[in-house]
């Protein structure tokens, strides 16, 4: 006898979202034709609920809604309840957060909607509460009114139906009808829209009214605007935030990894959930501000991230798990949570002084009476209080840290959400070849090259296609715009990291496979493959949202592999794209910071490298040492060990030809493909990178 007293058509689901629900009351239907034929045999709305499983208001009208069993007899009653991961089918949450906003209301998480049995969306909103409250009608209120509706007022509903609908249609696709002139007005645009939002206390930009978001995208494109006009305060507002966030709540001080968002504009009460891509991104921009100040505080935040990476979003195969849940044991971020007095019991009352001033535990708490360690004070000023070195506090942190650590252990840790996502993973991806190609560690190599072997062995169907979900053994439903472009990136940064080119192979069979699968020959790239299911409308997406989008990723790779050598057909593609969304750079230039990323790429004139020599010979290691460590972002390279080039010559055109001169290590540098004489000294090979355009 099953222990439960209610279950639904969700307990055949892998995603650990849908799962959560598989006991409520309400009659989840995945979302699919069986729904929709329900709906429309038995003349009902289909009430479709959006959400993914580490959402914290999620779990809480799950709680409040859900689970109650007279709510649920109603909903199910008079409607066709559906449950959607949004992380699984972004192309379902997308149209449905469009209708919300089209509605004039603010988007979020969960994301209720209702729907005609045509799948036309009507109204929702996003958490509702059982009793009326926060200025909204209860949950029951609203079902009511509209079941009022429904049988007496049809005619209502699919006029307003109607009308979502064709907006959305409309506004779907953008088309290159006209041909703006692409400069560096839309960056400087974007950064002067920064700049007047910047916390110049804390860090960060006041973009949202009270949440600050990690924004990491626009960090990388303050530090090209940086780069390109030596603006000191480019890299003064990254910098800032940065060690802002590292110091601060919303960062793990003890475990490591970064939380969603900070509820507050100092950094210090965050909301708990740890998405794989902030923290991939995180260390994109870490370790970029790296290449360029040198200051070892963002490696040591690269490695403490990506240390916990490994620990805890890793699986036995290698792959990168989505997500962290912001609860324990249903209580928002009680995992992370310490009171004075229990970290004195655990240290002692001196190590426990020392403890609780470093990270700021206070005797009545910071978040509903315990506190969230975070760093307000540097490590000078609280060394200097306790009259001990700087070398002394760190030491005796790493035994604080380590004694606490042991302690939390034993606490019911969050929900682990462990399904895979093809673009979430090929951004770790990135930040781990990334990392080990600054930093020279082995180790990081071999976890991304790991990671990466997965996606390909598990996360394709029969016929080769890419896939974008694997969960419990299971891979399913047609990988996105985003998952194709990200992995062809992660691809690239596994060449320049490995020189294996196997890896720069399947970066192209993926970006030839972008063309087939999502082009669109009058504008920008479709966000679902021609493959996908049919739905209301066929987005192309250019907004970067949490992760780069998908037409902003295909920018940046196809200019990449264009500056190789390929065919000039993917730097058109890449012009198209940007004339699309460029009425949209100079209005809203921070929602497009990885496309204007890849638009800097392009007016920059990317350099085209090639080293040929031999690994471990001093002067090759010297001058690939150049192009690794250092920040030289418009550039691609390649390169050719000596005696062993016939592949990499064959897939790569800028490589052909390019061999050691008078046996020593051999620095080749083009810019649009016309070439300087080749340098076999570092200071050369700097001066020809940091050199203005060639002249002809």
């Amino acid at each position: 006898m099953s222990e439960h007293t209610y279950t639904n058509k969700l307990i055949h689901e892998k995603s650990p979202y849908l799962f959560q629900h598989a006991h409520n009351p309400v009659d989840w239907y995945p979302w699919g034709s069986e729904a929709f034929e329900k709906a429309r045999s038995e003349d009902k709305m289909l009430f479709v609920s959006i959400g993914y499983a580490t959402c914290h208001w999620c779990h809480v009208m799950e709680r409040e809604s859900f689970e109650d069993p007279d709510l649920a007899e109603y909903l199910n009653n008079h409607f066709v309840p559906v449950k959607v991961d949004r992380e699984e089918r972004p192309d379902v949450d997308k149209i449905h957060m469009d209708a919300l906003h089209a509605l004039g209301q603010q988007g979020g998480w969960p994301l209720n909607m209702f729907v005609t049995p045509e799948g036309k969306p009507v109204t929702g909103g996003t958490y509702f509460p059982p009793r009326p409250m926060y200025g909204r009608k209860s949950f029951g209120e609203l079902l009511r009114t509209l079941v009022s509706v429904w049988d007496n007022e049809r005619d209502k509903i699919y006029t307003t139906a109607d009308q979502i609908s064709s907006h959305l249609q409309q506004k779907a696709v953008l088309n290159d009808t006209e041909h703006p002139e692409l400069t560096w007005q839309a960056e400087e645009q974007a950064v002067a829209q920064f700049r007047s939002s910047f916390d110049t206390q804390y860090g960060g930009f006041s973009h949202q009214p009270q949440n600050k978001f990690p924004p990491s995208m626009g960090l990388m494109l303050l530090l090209r605007h940086h780069h390109r006009t030596g603006d000191s305060f480019s890299l003064e507002m990254v910098e800032k935030t940065l060690k802002k966030m590292y110091a601060g709540g919303i960062y793990d001080q003890l475990g490591g990894g970064l939380s969603r968002y900070s509820t507050d504009y100092k950094w210090l009460v965050p909301h708990f959930e740890k998405m794989l891509y902030d923290n991939a991104l995180f260390v994109w921009a870490l370790i970029e501000t790296f290449q360029i100040t040198k200051n070892p505080v963002y490696e040591t935040a690269v490695r403490d991230v990506l240390s916990y990476i490994e620990k805890i979003m890793k699986s036995s195969n290698g792959a990168f798990f989505s997500a962290e849940d912001a609860d324990s044991e249903g209580v928002e971020g009680k995992f992370y949570l310490w009171s004075k007095a229990e970290v004195m019991e655990i240290l002692g009352i001196e190590s426990g002084e020392l403890a609780c001033t470093y990270w700021d535990i206070r005797e009545n708490g910071n978040f509903e009476g315990s506190s969230i360690p975070n760093r307000p004070r540097s490590d000078q000023d609280v060394a200097k209080d306790f009259r001990i070195t700087v070398e002394e506090l760190q030491d005796q942190l790493r035994i604080a840290r380590k004694k606490l650590m042991a302690v939390r252990t034993k606490r019911i840790r969050p929900l682990l959400d462990n399904k895979v996502l093809t673009s979430w993973n090929a951004l770790m991806i990135s930040a781990f070849a990334r990392a080990a190609r600054v930093f020279g560690d082995s180790s990081f190599e071999k976890t991304a090259e790991r990671a990466a072997a997965f996606i390909f062995k598990n996360l394709k169907d029969e016929s080769g296609r890419l896939l974008r979900r694997w969960c419990d053994g299971e891979a399913r439903y047609p990988a996105y715009l985003c998952d194709y472009a990200q992995m062809t990136t992660a691809c690239l940064d596994l060449y320049e990291t490995t020189y294996d080119p196997v890896w720069f192979r399947k970066g192209c069979e993926l970006s030839n496979e972008i063309k087939r699968l999502f082009r669109n020959e009058n504008g920008p790239f479709y966000d679902t493959g021609i493959d996908g299911e049919v739905l209301l409308t066929r987005n192309a997406e250019g907004y970067d949202g949490v992760e780069p989008s998908g037409n902003s990723s295909v920018t940046n790779v196809f200019l990449r592999l264009n500056s190789y050598g390929l065919e000039s057909e993917f730097f058109e593609d890449a012009q198209r794209v940007f004339r699309c969304f460029s009425p949209m750079f100079n209005q809203a230039g921070v929602s497009f910071c990885s496309m204007l990323s890849g638009l800097h790429f392009s007016l920059s004139g990317p350099k085209e490298v090639v080293i040929s020599g031999r690994r471990g010979d001093a002067e090759t290691e010297a001058l690939l040492s150049e192009v690794r460590r250092e920040f030289h972002p418009n550039t691609v390279t390649a390169f050719l060990e000596d005696g062993d080039n016939k592949l990499t010559e064959e897939i790569i055109p800028l490589a052909s030809g390019r061999p050691m001169l008078n046996g020593r290590a051999t620095a080749y540098v083009c810019q649009n493909q016309a070439c300087r004489l080749p340098v076999h000294k570092v200071e050369e090979l700097r001066e020809l990178l940091d050199s203005s355009y060639f002249q002809n």
